[in-house]
């Protein structure tokens, strides 16, 4: 395992994250709203733009709570709890961003929303456990440290 500094490990977290949130969500927004490719990669971008302050405010919270819970190990309950509260605050932005773009009802941006977030609660858990499985959480001990 790796042990990134936590800064090094909150960056590269949101880079890797956010650059294969951006193809998973274009390819739903523009299943779910009939819409070009083009159309909803920009909001993809504009979405994983704004995702990207929550995620790491979101995440340096919660590696807060963690150390001060003197929390080694995410179970399956401590990743739940992951992603459904980066999910939680995230759609308080995403559904009038869909409804602007599209020119959606609030019942199809809510139906675009629940889509997303329930892709993004899967892809969230999986992402953070392959994660966490190569670079090690910051208030771990490591032999191997890189950057």
């Amino acid at each position: 395992m790796i042990t990134l500094s936590p800064i090094k490990r909150r960056v590269l977290y949101v880079t890797l994250f956010e650059i294969f949130s951006v193809m998973l969500t274009t390819f739903i927004l523009v299943v779910l709203s009939g819409g070009d490719t083009q159309q909803s990669l920009i909001l993809a971008i504009i979405i994983a733009s704004t995702a990207v302050i929550w995620n790491f405010i979101y995440n340096t919270l919660f590696e807060y709570w963690e150390k001060r819970k003197q929390i080694k190990k995410r179970t399956f309950i401590i990743r739940s709890i992951h992603a459904i509260g980066f999910e939680g605050g995230l759609t308080l932005v995403c559904m009038p961003l869909y409804m602007l773009w599209y020119g959606v009802s609030i019942w199809m941006a809510l139906t675009m929303e629940i889509s997303l977030t329930l892709a993004f609660l899967v892809y969230t858990f999986l992402f953070t456990l392959g994660f966490d499985t190569v670079f090690t959480l910051p208030h771990q001990t490591s032999t191997t440290k890189i950057f």
